[in-house]
């Protein structure tokens, strides 16, 4: 036996209300459903559960939510134009030998670390 698929993954916000419009309008996710505070979004087959919480949310050192999209510079104008605020532009990570891989990076309201990715092919 062996793990391969992540089949869900958990965030917790702040504010559910201000997160669901976020991660859905914003960002334009589809919403599978919402059960109190916790909010289900599709990611491409895994589940994005976002947990309300009367915690304080710290974000977390080091991690970030990766999402895989094609032409990342007209995908970050679109976010920007929404008011998104990205760290960085569009930019080159490496060069491999079938692909180049770009991306940038922007923060969720919580200030959970985000960022758009693609894979150029040659």
């Amino acid at each position: 036996m062996s793990l391969s698929r992540i089949g869900q993954i958990a965030l917790p916000v702040s504010d559910a209300n201000r997160a669901e419009a976020f991660y859905g309008d914003t960002l334009g996710l589809k919403k599978l459903f919402r059960f109190g505070e916790l909010v289900f979004f599709d990611c491409a087959g895994v589940r994005l559960m976002l947990e309300g919480t009367p915690k304080t949310v710290t974000p977390g050192a080091g991690v970030c939510h990766y999402f895989a999209v094609e032409n990342i510079e007209a995908v970050a104008a679109g976010l920007k134009s929404k008011g998104v605020p990205f760290e960085d532009e569009p930019h080159l990570i490496a060069k491999m030998p079938d692909h180049d891989l770009w991306m940038t990076f922007f923060r969720d309201p919580d200030g959970h670390l985000l960022a758009l990715m693609e894979e150029k092919r040659h």
